[in-house]
């Protein structure tokens, strides 16, 4: 299961508890309460470390990223026939800045990094 769907699924989980502890402190339930807090914490907890996780991960590859030599602007030739490049320029990567990579390097048009200038 991707990250994404893991923590949509617990996302998911922890609104449902949340609507049922509403529900059992209304009808003073002590037993189900203390459940469900219990339960929400140990979500929150996971949902926490999913994000963190997750934003580790980003910032590793955003450094990775600008850790490369090289990069610049794509041309509109580029652009149209980004196969053809990569093929010549070994260890390109090409950022689009809508992608989460691209926004968290505030991208304003595609972007080729690569080892060695091209």
């Amino acid at each position: 299961m991707s990250q994404q769907n893991e923590l949509q699924q617990l996302n998911n989980r922890l609104d449902k508890c949340r609507h049922k502890l509403e529900a059992a402190q209304k009808r003073a339930d002590n037993a189900m309460i203390y459940q469900f807090e219990t339960e929400i914490n140990q979500l929150s907890k996971k949902i926490a470390q999913l994000n963190h996780k997750k934003s580790y991960d980003l910032n590793k590859e955003r450094k990775a990223l600008l850790a490369m030599p090289f990069s610049r602007a794509l041309t509109k030739e580029e652009k149209a026939d980004q196969g053809k490049l990569k093929k010549s320029v070994k260890g390109l990567v090409i950022v689009h800045p809508l992608t989460k990579i691209g926004k968290e390097l505030k991208l304003e048009e595609m972007t080729g990094f690569a080892p060695k200038e091209f």
